[in-house]
């Protein structure tokens, strides 16, 4: 597939390059604005009600069968049994094992996609799921909604979203939420990153005191029980109110 092929394939891509690519017209970057605000609005709206989320990420690209998915999988029930939503890119592989699982326990199920080329349909466990057009769209509403972080296996958009959560408990944008990472042994290169340069004073220690590294699903889910159900408690959801069409 060509490139102009593949931008064509995504709905508003080029909309996007243009916007990225410098100033353009005021009457242009409000309509740009208006869109961004439309997209945020329906993500608010479906997501109002889900209730306390923890967050899942990892790859598309695993299948069913093999470890990290049939751990995550183990994950989205545990995580539902502590009353959590469970909430991911809404995609396949690890996201859906983690929807999964919350469906094997009886749980809520959330997912935010996003629309891409290839990898973009949102898989079967979901009870309510959005599509996002923006990439920083959908990282807001994962991170709004959670008690916690679990980071599974995956690639850049993993990494992405690892050090966006890293990065907002480091500046205090958002609490000390438990980041769980998933995988001793795959993410062994990063944990001696970290390392490095936590001992070159790039990082502080209390930088990376809430992030925790296991390859047992009773570990993590014990992790999340303190660090986030004890310390901040769970907050149901609010009320729907049938006035504002809820």
């Amino acid at each position: 597939m060509s490139p102009n092929a593949s931008s064509a394939a995504v709905p508003g891509a080029r909309a996007e390059r243009r916007f990225l690519a410098g100033p353009r017209s005021r009457r242009s970057e409000l309509r740009f604005l208006w869109t961004m605000l439309r997209e945020f609005t329906h993500g608010f709206r479906v997501l109002h009600f889900v209730g306390p989320c923890v967050s899942v990420f990892g790859s598309a690209r695993v299948a069913d069968g093999s470890l990290y998915y049939t751990l995550a999988r183990q994950l989205g029930a545990g995580l539902s049994r502590q009353g959590f939503t469970v909430l991911t890119g809404g995609g396949p592989g690890i996201m859906e094992a983690a929807n999964r699982g919350a469906r094997d326990a009886g749980g809520p199920s959330v997912g935010c996609n996003i629309v891409l080329p290839q990898e973009q349909q949102p898989n079967p466990y979901l009870d309510r799921w959005l599509a996002c057009r923006y990439f920083f769209v959908r990282k807001v509403l994962l991170v709004k909604y959670s008690y916690a972080f679990v980071i599974m296996p995956g690639g850049l958009g993993t990494l992405d979203e690892l050090f966006e959560a890293l990065t907002l408990i480091q500046t205090k944008k958002i609490l000390d939420f438990p980041v769980v990472i998933v995988g001793r042994d795959y993410w062994q290169p990063l944990l001696t990153l970290l390392a490095r340069m936590e001992e070159q004073g790039m990082v502080a220690p209390a930088d990376l005191r809430l992030l925790t590294y296991t390859d047992s699903v009773e570990e993590a889910l014990a992790y999340i029980e303190r660090h986030a159900v004890v310390k901040f408690k769970l907050v149901p959801p609010p009320r729907r109110r049938w006035w504002l069409g809820e």
